[in-house]
């Protein structure tokens, strides 16, 4: 090698192992590994995705189109936990099948309270709290109802402890998830309740008085500037107030949290209780009930059986509306936000089709 190669590779191979000096990467070596993220449900992996950014790799165990009670524990969810930094749950009695998997996976730092364990649950105020617990309840749930994604505020609290459990196994990352969660939290905030009532009242205000149903009342009580406050609502509460003191009957108890949120009323299930298959006179008993309060919807998740919704809904001439659950139960729900779009979208359809009388901001 003469002595000007030598000069030149002394120059420029330092240079080639340097990330590129204008917005380049780092070569892939010497890059952040990712953090390797288990969810149970897909609405989980889509908030770790939206936190977790670049830094993290995610997968879900549950699809969209199933029941998150009965899910058979298969060799590929084991390698999935097996090889997880992180394992997101709900941390209540949703995933019972889930501390087999883990068993399996030999995973010891995804168990339950070590550091890989994230319960998003955590800290939320859970609603139908069994007052005893009997196998004639049906399937009763020992800590309160689970289905916790389906109210966005909920899905706040999921995203802060999400977060929290992002950062306790990535430490370094901690700013690039607030950020990211921050970021999260506001466009819940706005496609919520609107930009406008979120400056009036205060993020903070407003999910207090949404999680125990006590906002929309509040709402049509007060009058700012002359108008009333509902007329400063925005996003999914707005384009639900056709829909505020609405009876409705569901298929299960999983809308309880979504009902709260948004001022209607379950007056009946098709299941007698949760997890127990409709008898004939159960059915006939809902029926009267429907027809004496002119109840024309009937909401179910899109993986219990559509011909027994349906038959119910002809019987009175009502609305079956059948959605998924989570993300990914239908091609068009790709995120959490196009699945709460879905579901409003679905029960307003449905809501004019049955030619029901809205009841509008200014209804009691």
């Amino acid at each position: 090698m003469t002595r000007t190669e030598r000069i030149l590779t002394s120059l420029l191979v330092p240079a080639l192992l340097l990330p590129a000096a204008a917005g380049g990467q780092a070569p892939a070596a010497a890059r952040q590994p990712r953090l390797r993220v288990v969810a149970t449900l897909p609405d989980y992996a889509d908030f770790a995705r939206a936190i977790g950014g670049e830094r993290v790799s995610v997968g879900s165990i549950v699809r969209g189109d199933q029941d998150a009670h009965f899910i058979r524990p298969k060799p590929s969810f084991v390698d999935m936990v097996r090889g997880a930094h992180v394992l997101v749950s709900t941390g209540l009695d949703l995933e019972m099948w889930l501390p087999t998997v883990i068993d399996k996976s030999g995973n010891t730092h995804v168990r339950s309270g070590q550091p890989g364990y994230v319960s998003v649950s955590r800290g939320l105020e859970l609603l139908e709290k069994p007052g005893k617990l009997s196998r004639s309840e049906g399937g009763v749930h020992v800590y309160g109802n689970p289905h916790i994604t389906c109210s966005p505020v909920n899905m706040k609290t999921v995203a802060r402890n999400m977060a929290t459990g992002l950062i306790r196994n990535d430490p370094t990352g901690e700013p690039y998830y607030r950020a990211n969660l921050e970021k999260l939290l506001a466009k819940l905030d706005e496609r919520l309740f609107g930009k406008e009532l979120v400056r009036l009242l205060g993020s903070e205000t407003l999910c207090r008085m949404a999680r125990n149903g006590s906002l929309i009342p509040f709402l049509r009580k007060h009058k700012f500037r002359g108008k009333s406050l509902t007329e400063y609502a925005g996003g999914w509460l707005k384009k639900m107030q056709p829909l505020w003191g609405t009876a409705v009957v569901s298929y299960h108890k999983n809308w309880v949290y979504f009902f709260t949120l948004f001022g209607l009323e379950e007056a009946g299930t098709v299941e007698p209780k949760p997890g127990i298959p409709p008898s004939p006179k159960h059915v006939n008993e809902l029926i009267t009930l429907m027809r004496e309060r002119r109840i024309r919807i009937i909401l179910a998740a899109n993986y219990f059986d559509e011909q027994k919704v349906k038959m119910v809904g002809a019987r009175v001439n009502a609305e079956a509306v059948i959605v998924p659950l989570y993300v990914g139960g239908r091609e068009e729900v790709t995120d959490y936000f196009s699945l709460v779009d879905h579901w409003i979208d679905s029960l307003l359809a449905a809501a004019g089709r049955a030619g029901i009388a809205p009841k509008g901001a200014g209804g009691r």
